[in-house]
């Protein structure tokens, strides 16, 4: 079950998320809210898997609201200005709904939603399951030395071989637990397989990874 709520100043477009929202079996609407500020009260103090967030509003916009989320917290963008697109997943959104959208593209969104949340593992299962284009590979934590991003996919470097999945670097950051570390804006690192530590670069076995100014600090 996906737990949600839904952020929009205008009730009409409430509405028609809530029509939406009670022909999803498994999406639980929680509550939704015209205020932003008491929408972000409220996911503060009771966690859903799920936003559904309106980008154009007076007091704060969806934008700056959605960097004020926990980085866990799935965001799906409602908006009737599809020149907010291109913004709307600079900040890893899940997905970006133009209104008016149709039952059929809301459920397209749960469904990413629902995936996403399938593949989330716990952290203390020492693993995760990578989707690639020969079906959902799993891949345990000990045994991966670092992530790539390129574009909207991440290679993940194994021991013994590499894997390529669709996803962008916010994504998965979600799924690494927290002895993955930054080391550049574009790679993470095992920090419990790092064999040596330099000024800008790290090895991990016959790998070498670029350390930028920024992230020096993270992985010492």
């Amino acid at each position: 079950m996906i737990s949600a709520i839904a952020i929009d100043d205008e009730n009409m477009a409430l509405e028609v998320i809530k029509a939406h929202a009670s022909k999803i079996p498994f999406l639980e609407l929680q509550a939704v809210f015209s205020d932003a500020i008491q929408g972000l009260e409220y996911h503060r103090n009771n966690p859903v898997d799920l936003i559904f967030l309106d980008i154009n509003m007076p007091d704060i916009s969806g934008i700056d609201l959605a960097t004020m989320l926990p980085k866990e917290t799935l965001v799906v963008f409602t908006t009737a200005y599809s020149d907010f697109a291109v913004k709307g997943f600079e900040l890893d959104a899940l997905d970006y709904l133009l209104k008016p959208f149709p039952l059929s593209r809301f459920m397209k969104a749960c469904q990413k939603a629902q995936e996403w949340k399938a593949l989330q593992p716990s952290h203390d299962a020492g693993y995760l399951f990578v989707k690639t284009s020969e079906g959902q590979i799993r891949v345990n934590f000990e045994e991966l030395l670092f992530c790539e991003a390129a574009g909207n996919y991440v290679t993940f470097q194994l021991e013994n071989g590499k894997l390529i999945s669709r996803m962008t670097f916010g994504e998965l950051e979600k799924l690494l637990p927290s002895f993955f570390q930054k080391t550049h804006r574009s790679f993470i690192v095992n920090k419990n397989r790092l064999d040596k530590i330099e000024r800008h670069q790290v090895h991990l076995g016959k790998h070498v990874v670029p350390v930028s100014v920024s992230f020096i600090g993270t992985i010492l």
